[in-house]
């Protein structure tokens, strides 16, 4: 990428092609809630190359939605591109915006995902949510969108069953 226009919009070029990011570059508020979160994109600068890109997310916080009470989860993220990426900085604030909203851990991680697949429409994605244990009971939630593509690389997502103290 090249250097950034700090005004307004955010304007980078990948591969030859002009890039308007709204956040990137500049001081961006963190949004109220995940719905009104902006996931950002941009052309895929190797979208000839099938290739696995990771987020990893080892301090995800969402609440409760009957105690109020915060949870906290490792996420790990693995999608194949297509023609556009998920640009980080949207996507650390898209995360940021779970702080102080109520879900169930299934629906935030099903959530996230499929915001990743409306935003970047990937031709594969899969999360792994390790939830930590709230009364007694670790709740992992994972979610893919299919077969991934033929002989791409896929990690082990690094990140042990929960095991307790013993």
């Amino acid at each position: 990428m090249e250097s950034l226009d700090r005004g307004k919009t955010a304007k980078a070029k990948v591969k030859g092609k002009a890039v308007a990011l709204t956040q990137l570059g500049r001081e961006t508020a963190a949004p109220a809630d995940p719905e009104t979160a902006v996931l950002e994109t941009a052309p895929n600068p190797q979208a000839g190359e099938t290739y696995v890109a990771r987020f990893t997310a080892p301090e995800f916080t969402s609440l409760c939605p009957v105690t109020g009470q915060p949870d906290f989860a490792h996420l790990v993220i693995d999608y194949v591109p297509a023609k556009l990426i998920v640009e980080s900085k949207s996507f650390k604030l898209f995360l940021t915006s779970f702080r102080n909203h109520g879900a169930f851990h299934e629906d935030c991680t099903v959530y996230i995902a499929k915001r990743l697949i409306a935003a970047a429409k990937p031709k594969w994605l899969r999360i792994a949510g390790y939830w930590y244990p709230r009364g007694g009971i670790p709740i992992d939630v994972f979610y893919q969108t299919g077969e991934p593509p033929k002989g791409v690389w896929l990690p082990d997502t690094g990140v042990a069953p929960y095991r307790g103290r013993g």
